[in-house]
């Protein structure tokens, strides 16, 4: 596998040299946005104005929407209820709603929003009648997801669930490579962790994220043939996990006992934890770390070498 090439450094902006001046934001709204707002005023809601946003051009709408009519994408995470509360709680005593959520008009008197669930459902908390909302007419932003979604960052499992839904949807709707949804998708191995976790809701994937993405990449497959191959090393990696989990209940008998247990197992059977330059496939990868897990010795495992694998960084199992 080639060495990972680095992400090219960003490149210093003279302030003020680029996008739109505050004129140019406003203006005659072309076809599609003057259709939109028809579509939405139809739909009850009512169109408050329309602007090209700053950086890029692009025309948007801002809109009053009926709040039954619109709901997360397919493809989000749950709502923390937890998140839920404390949004509800503050809005309440802020006393106003400020931030619009961003939405896609889906069809007659159907709306997604991308980004703004957890602020949607507060206000379906508080009996809200309307949201305020900016529509897009561009329906792929929907897909964005992880790109957008800054409200309340996630965590593993949630992104890779994210991810595998819409891999699914978008093997349905579109014959494109996965290569080519590189910005949903962020990482290639949350496609994999996601079949893992729609299986297996406990699985920590964490613990075998360090190994894995250095060997991950995006497939240059159509979505219905790169899923089949996500589901094939799924299945894999659970096997694996299976065997590292006997392997812990031994530790476990011994008296052996942390948190940090399936990490530490994991990076004892990880075959390129040292290595400067990865040259196996992902497969092979978990070929070789399930015959390291049959063989691991326990009766060579100490309490001290345990309780150091809490400072090791691959401990992403808690928030997985």
């Amino acid at each position: 596998m080639a060495a990972k090439k680095r992400a090219p450094r960003r490149k210093k902006v003279e302030p003020a040299s680029r996008g739109l001046t505050p004129a140019d934001m406003a203006g005659d709204p072309p076809d599609e946005i003057v259709t939109l707002q028809k579509d939405v005023e139809r739909d009850g809601g009512v169109a408050l104005g329309c602007y090209r946003e700053p950086l890029d051009g692009r025309w948007l709408l801002l809109c009053a929407l009926p709040l039954a009519q619109v709901e997360p994408t397919p493809y989000q995470r749950d709502l923390s209820e937890a998140h839920l509360k404390r949004l509800t709680n503050v809005i309440e005593k802020v006393g106003v709603f400020l931030d619009p959520i961003i939405a896609t008009r889906e069809g007659d008197k159907k709306y997604w929003t991308p980004n703004g669930n957890h602020r949607r459902a507060a206000l379906g908390k508080l009996g809200a009648k309307s949201v305020t909302a900016l529509v897009v007419p561009d329906r792929e932003i929907a897909y964005r997801i992880l790109a957008l979604n800054t409200e309340k960052s996630h965590n593993l499992r949630e992104k890779s669930l994210e991810v595998i839904r819409m891999a699914r949807a978008l093997a349905i709707d579109s014959d494109r490579k996965e290569s080519e949804f590189t910005l949903e998708f962020e990482e290639p191995i949350l496609l994999t962790l996601g079949v893992c976790y729609e299986k297996n809701g406990r699985f920590s994937g964490g613990a075998y994220r360090p190994a894995l993405k250095r060997v991950e990449s995006f497939f240059d497959l159509n979505m219905k043939k790169a899923l089949a191959e996500r589901e094939e090393r799924g299945a894999a990696l659970l096997d694996l996990d299976e065997t590292v989990t006997q392997v812990i209940q031994k530790l476990k008998e011994r008296g052996l006992q942390s948190p940090y247990l399936r990490s530490f197992v994991t990076a004892r059977i990880n075959p390129i934890r040292f290595a400067k330059e990865v040259t196996i496939s992902a497969e092979e990868l978990i070929k070789k770390m399930k015959a390291a897990a049959l063989k691991f010795n326990i009766d060579k495992v100490t309490p001290e070498q345990v309780s150091s694998a809490g400072g090791w960084g691959g401990g992403d199992e808690e928030s997985s």
